[in-house]
Order: structure tokens, then C-alpha cells, then sequence
């Protein structure tokens, strides 16, 4: 039998919007490719970007939605930043906040006080996503920076995944203060920093751990970062343009339409691919019939080469089909 793409790793380690679920529903598959893990006994971690929850309450949502989780196995850029200021700041000092409660209990675990004033003289201001999120909020993380406050971004995703397509992420809102600073974080701590899947690695001894992302500009650079292989699943943020159109430090080792591509063969996911079965693409046609992804991956191959995908024509009514369900008809 020939080895599935997850046996050739000691670590899973699963980005969780738009991988594991949106929001708060569990995305199709998911439960149940996660189970399978757990049955074969592979090492799982979780690794966050949204700091709007603490380990332990991502731990019990996991679970709550079907996929068993402990605390130990997640770590979110809240967390993160959190130890990050503790290192770098005294004991006691204050920290204004921009994000969600979860942030700010972060800080009082590591010694850290939360305020949320310009006025109560800030050594730090850390920013993370949360949905209440506000003006007067980012009004007093403007003054207490102008004053000299360290700047410190939990990530900067542009958008977050949900039912209702992308939202505007914590990138959005550092976006907001970059613009009004005219300056960048003094330090952005999440994905694509390759630290929370180093953490995750070092947690449980692994060699050769796997990182699965729906996002290549953090998951996906993350991974490559922190010299990791990795799977893009386009269950997520970003499809089949941004992957033919990524750079090369964006370019995940595998992709596969949904988790399930963790159980196939490793030679059936890899990206970019010069031949698939079932389909030919010779002198910019593509031809024959096969699954979208297998298309997909061929023609990495040739725009990652320098060729031009969004010119391909089909040569097969199964072509047309495929290039259509890819957004290059």
C-alpha cells in the first residue's frame, strides 16, 4: 500500500479559521479527518493567528464542535505576545490593549497590567482582533505610540474567513493605525513569524512536523519561514489564483481541496506537479478529464515557470469545466 501524505510526518500542526472551522461551524470533513489523526495516533497542535480567544477556551470550541482539544495543544499569537512582552517589558508594567478580553488576560497571567488609556502611560501597546474592536480604541493606542509605547501586533491578517466570506482581520485595523502613525509595528508576532509553529514543534519533540493552512501569506509563508513542509486546503481564504499567482516564498509543498488530502498519496498533493493523471497541458491547451485539483497543480507548474495560466484554453469540454471551477475561463 502506498503511504499516505500525513505518515511521513510526526506533528499536524492545523491552522484553525478556515481549516478546522469558520467562526464557530466546523467545515465540511473536518471532524472527521481530525478523528482519523487521533485514531492513528498522530501528535496534533493548533496554531492561531486570532488572538480574540485564550488556548483553553479554542480548546473547549474545539471540542464543543467535535475534535477533542486540550489547552497544551493550542497556541494563539495572544499567548505569544503576551510572553514576548513579558521579556521584554518589567514586571507590573502597564500594556494598553486593542483587542479582545482574552488578550488582556494573557497579560495578567504573565505579570503584565491591562489598561486602556493614553493617560495611564503605557510602556507597550499590543494589538490583536477583536470584534468590539473601536475608534476610541485605536484613537488611544495612536496617542499612547506617538508617546513612545513599544508597538506590538498579535499578526496582521488582512481579512478573517466566515460564512459569509472574508472579514476585516486585526491587518485591517493595524492597517488603520499604520496609516495614521505612518509607521510599522515595533514587532509583529503571529504567522507569518514561523515562532507559534516552532513552539508547537518543540512542545512535542518533532522532527518533521506538517503545517495545514488555508492562507499563503501567513500559514504557508509561516511554514516555509520556520523550514517547514506544508499543505495549502482551498477550504479557506485563498484559491486557485492566489496559489498560481503566489511567490516563492508563499509556495506550499502540497494542496488538496479539504483535509481529506492528508490520507492520500503524498505524490497525488504535491505542488507543482509536471504530469497528473488524466490530464495534459502542452502549448498553453489544456486536455483530458480529471479532478479540478490535479488540474490545478499542473498548472502551478507552468505559471511558477514563468508561463501565463490565465491564458490556457481547454481542449476538452472536461477542460473547460475544470479552468471554469479555477476562475481562468
Amino acid at each position: 500500500m502506498s503511504e499516505r501524505l500525513v505518515d511521513a510526518y510526526d506533528l499536524v500542526i492545523f491552522d484553525l479559521d478556515g481549516v478546522i472551522y469558520l467562526i464557530d461551524r466546523p467545515i465540511a470533513g473536518a471532524v472527521e479527518a481530525v478523528g482519523e489523526l487521533h485514531r492513528a495516533g498522530v501528535p496534533l497542535a493548533y496554531a492561531t493567528n486570532n488572538a480574540s480567544r485564550r488556548s483553553g477556551e479554542v480548546a473547549d470550541l474545539l471540542t464543543g464542535l467535535g475534535v477533542p482539544a486540550d489547552a497544551g495543544e493550542v497556541i494563539t499569537s495572544a499567548g505569544a505576545s503576551a510572553a514576548v512582552l513579558a521579556q521584554r517589558l518589567p514586571p507590573g508594567s502597564n500594556v494598553l490593549v486593542v483587542g479582545a478580553e482574552a488578550l488582556r488576560a494573557e497579560l495578567r497571567d504573565v505579570g503584565l497590567v491591562p489598561v486602556a488609556r493614553a493617560e495611564e502611560r503605557p510602556a507597550a501597546v499590543v494589538q490583536g482582533y477583536g470584534p468590539q474592536v473601536s475608534w476610541a480604541d485605536l484613537a488611544e493606542a495612536a496617542v499612547a505610540i506617538r508617546g513612545g509605547a513599544q508597538w506590538i501586533a498579535t499578526n496582521t491578517d488582512r481579512t478573517l474567513p466566515s460564512p459569509r466570506g472574508p472579514l476585516p482581520g486585526n491587518g485591517s485595523l493595524v492597517a488603520a493605525l499604520r496609516t495614521a502613525l505612518d509607521r510599522e509595528p515595533d514587532l509583529v508576532v503571529g504567522k507569518p513569524q514561523p515562532e507559534l509553529f516552532a513552539t508547537a514543534a518543540r512542545r512535542v519533540g518533532a522532527k518533521r512536523p506538517i503545517v495545514v493552512g488555508d492562507r499563503l501569506d501567513t500559514d504557508i509563508e509561516g511554514a516555509v519561514r520556520a523550514g517547514m513542509d506544508s499543505l495549502l486546503v482551498l477550504t479557506g481564504v485563498h484559491g486557485p489564483a492566489d496559489l498560481l499567482a503566489a511567490e516563492p516564498e508563499r509556495r506550499p509543498t502540497y494542496v488538496a481541496a479539504d483535509l481529506d488530502g492528508l490520507f492520500g498519496v503524498a505524490g497525488a498533493a504535491s505542488v507543482p506537479a509536471a504530469e497528473v493523471d488524466g490530464w495534459s497541458l502542452a502549448d498553453s491547451s489544456l486536455s483530458g478529464a480529471g479532478s479540478t485539483v490535479d488540474a490545478l497543480r499542473l498548472l502551478c507548474g507552468l505559471a511558477w515557470s514563468g508561463g501565463d495560466a490565465t491564458k490556457v484554453e481547454p481542449d476538452s469540454a472536461a477542460a473547460r469545466d475544470a479552468l471554469h471551477a479555477l476562475g481562468l475561463a
